[in-house]
């Protein structure tokens, strides 16, 4: 190695580990273990209110290929800390059961019409019977494009849409890859003590270890990082 390549590196090396004073010293190359990687992040979280804590992971998967997609749904045992907004697209039979189960938004055709006329989505996700389907037609550019429409592979198209809602309120949250192969997900907020975290986690890796893709090659999970809203990256060993 050249005395400019070592003076390069040595730049480099400290650079990374660099804090300014009073700061928490992390090394940004360094994969730390879980445990750690979340008492990091916490610390590491410097916004006035109280940030998500984020999970990301980097997959061994052809994006492009329609057999390689990752779409699917988990519960989460502690949730996100976050309140969403259900709205339930069910017969006028089922619409007492699923405003009992917390849906914010209740209706069938009447709510497509209303949907269609607004173009207003003041909800973060959508459940609906199999037998709605064909009349979400009308309004599914409007709830595509916005991530919004429901799909039996995340579970939000079901015949027991109370069911649904009330797993939703509870933390059940949907996720998908990326146009890159990488999925990022909310596993709670930085209020929420380390073993909540933890345990959030583990639900979560697990459920992306399940539904690996079969025609997958090579390094399935290939590295994964935590971070707060706005705060640094923090590498993760990954779980055999």
């Amino acid at each position: 190695m050249t005395k400019k390549s070592t003076s390069a590196k040595i730049s480099a090396d400290k650079k990374n580990k660099e804090v300014k004073p009073g700061a928490i010293e992390f090394d940004n190359q360094k994969v730390y273990l879980l445990e750690e990687g979340i008492e990091l992040t916490k610390k590491l979280s410097k916004t006035k209110f109280d940030a998500s804590v984020e999970a990301h992971f980097r997959l061994g998967i052809d994006a492009k290929k329609g057999d390689q997609q990752i779409r699917t749904a988990v519960s989460l045992p502690h949730g996100t800390g976050k309140t969403i907004k259900v709205a339930a697209f069910v017969s006028p039979e089922k619409e007492k059961e699923v405003k009992a189960a917390g849906a914010d938004f209740v209706g069938s055709e009447d709510l497509i019409a209303e949907i269609k006329k607004t173009e207003k989505t003041d909800f973060q996700v959508a459940v609906a019977e199999p037998a709605m389907m064909r009349h979400l037609a009308k309004i599914a550019k409007i709830l595509g494009t916005r991530g919004l429409m429901p799909s039996p592979k995340n579970e939000t198209v079901t015949p027991n849409p109370a069911k649904a809602v009330e797993e939703l309120k509870k933390g059940k949250i949907s996720f998908k890859n990326d146009d890159t192969g990488n999925i990022h997900v909310i596993i709670g907020k930085v209020s929420f003590d380390d073993k909540k975290l933890i345990e959030n986690f583990t639900v979560l890796i697990d459920t992306i270890k399940k539904v690996k893709p079969a025609k997958a090659k090579g390094v399935y999970i290939r590295n994964i990082s935590i971070s707060s809203s706005m705060g640094p990256g923090i590498k993760i060993v990954v779980p055999k």
